[in-house]
């Protein structure tokens, strides 16, 4: 099988610098294809008098999207992976059974990445392990990230020997994971200090590397495809910095009743626009965010605030309308971004209005991440672990009303909020897939379809091959098609 790798959503990744021992994995990626070059467009005529604008073209689905339901039709389990089965060696003992926090897939391998940082690596042609990517007994990688423009995988390592608390990146090219030459790859941003709070961010769209170095408060670009050196910006008061296409949005620490904002251009990082940001008093800033030329602001029990920074146009949203979210996704496509809160998703255009709640689509886990999600390179399909409807349950069990232990892979359309597939143990036509006497290109299954539907941890979805992958709390991984 030979298929080009479509990035999807998972295409922006920060990884922070944890204090000792502190694991906790912050991620963000944002989806591709829109024109960087346009927004900075956008702040430069806007400087020098202006200009017409046409509006942004309204969210309309997709061709896609009617497709979708016959695309997931007579998925079957197919194969099972177990991340701790090495068949050469004794693991050793830190890489005890953990659950898959993180899958990605590229040229034909699943990369499958356990909560104790081992990294293991499958054929998704042979359907064998192929190698652990750890290249040294100390080594715990903390998250994966593809890199197209090389097709290459660069991990995010920290390592035993330095107590666990500065990151460490390496590149492998696809090739040599294939032929099991790890130690071929070779190590980036030697140079940077990436100690706790310093990250390393990569950053698909703009094809950018951002680091922050805390001792010396240093952000750096770097080219993602050759991993150049670019530009550096300097300043202890800067809080944090803000990734969209074209465009980083500085933050700098705030003020009594305001904070600084400066947007540059993510490509020398030249500024296009400085100007403050009105707060209330003494009301803590739940985010701010940039979306192109929206800034999106809300402070604890405030109102939702969607800016113009062109021109200082305001929209509110009401905060009973609008609640802080745990997480967003900008649809940069569609002129939209997705919040989840409570275990609910919820589509907003930037007019402030919201533009679709999703039926049958009760997240699984309270504390979303872009790990156990996925939206389609199209942006017109999630794809979640979700909890089994109620109404189904009852429906399947006589009455009995008792929520089952495992959840359902729902697939809803983003513009209509409907649920147009699910893979769920309570669907009789769903069986483990029949092997051929003496097939050995096939995994041994040894869960059960409902096991296999029991704490899903991390989900991907390969758009090439029409494939759902799942990793699981007990470290399996499973493959879901037709």
């Amino acid at each position: 099988m030979d298929h080009n790798h479509k990035p999807g959503l998972r295409v922006r990744l920060r990884v922070t610098a944890a204090r000792q021992r502190a694991w906790q994995k912050s991620a963000c990626r944002k989806p591709p294809r829109r024109d960087p070059v346009d927004t900075v467009r956008k702040f430069m005529r806007r400087e020098i008098g202006g200009g017409h604008r046409r509006p942004p073209r309204p969210a309309a689905p997709s061709t896609s999207a009617f497709s979708c339901p016959e695309k997931f039709r007579n998925f079957q389990l197919q194969e099972e992976y177990d991340t701790y089965d090495d068949g050469i060696a004794q693991l050793p003992l830190q890489w005890n059974r953990r659950k898959i926090i993180e899958i990605v897939a590229a040229s034909d391998l699943i990369f499958v990445l356990a909560e104790s940082g081992l990294c293991g690596a499958f054929s998704r042609t042979t359907n064998k392990h192929i190698c652990h990517l750890n290249i040294s007994p100390d080594e715990v990688i903390r998250s994966l990230f593809y890199n197209k423009n090389n097709d290459s995988l660069i991990t995010v390592s920290m390592y035993e020997s330095e107590r666990f608390v500065s990151l460490k990146c390496r590149t492998t090219p696809i090739e040599y994971i294939w032929r099991g030459q790890l130690h071929d790859g070779f190590p980036l941003f030697e140079s940077e200090s990436l100690k706790y709070p310093g990250f390393v961010e990569f950053d698909d769209v703009n094809g950018k590397v951002l680091t922050f170095s805390a001792h010396d408060s240093t952000y750096k670009v770097f080219d993602l495809k050759n991993y150049k050196f670019l530009y550096s910006i300097c300043d202890k008061d800067i809080q944090e910095i803000k990734i969209s296409p074209g465009i980083m949005l500085v933050i700098y620490q705030k003020a009594t009743n305001h904070v600084p904002l400066m947007i540059v251009s993510i490509e020398d990082g030249k500024p296009l626009k400085t100007f403050s940001q009105l707060l209330h008093r003494n009301r803590k800033v739940d985010f701010i965010e940039q979306f192109n030329e929206k800034l999106l602001v809300k402070q604890d029990k405030e109102n939702l605030q969607i800016i113009d920074v062109r021109n200082s146009d305001l929209i509110e949203v009401n905060k009973t309308e609008f609640m802080t979210p745990s997480a967003f996704i900008f649809l940069y496509e569609n002129n939209l971004f997705l919040t989840f809160c409570n275990r609910t998703v919820a589509a907003w255009n930037f007019r402030g209005e919201l533009v679709t709640s999703f039926d049958d689509h009760e997240l699984w886990h309270p504390n979303c991440n872009t790990n156990n999600i996925y939206i389609t390179t199209d942006q017109d399909l999630i794809i979640s672990y979700c909890k089994v409807s109620r109404g189904v349950t009852d429906d399947a069990e006589g009455g009995c009303g008792e929520a089952p232990p495992m959840g359902s892979i729902n697939m809803s359309n983003i513009f209509t909020g409907k649920c147009i597939a699910k893979i769920s143990a309570l669907d009789p036509n769903l069986v483990i897939a029949p092997r051929r006497q003496g097939d050995s290109s096939r995994s041994i299954v040894r869960s059960t379809i409902t096991e296999a539907l029991e704490d899903i941890t991390a989900l991907f979805y390969d758009e090439d091959c029409n494939e759902i992958y799942t990793g699981n709390g007990r470290g399996l991984v499973h493959v879901w098609s037709n």
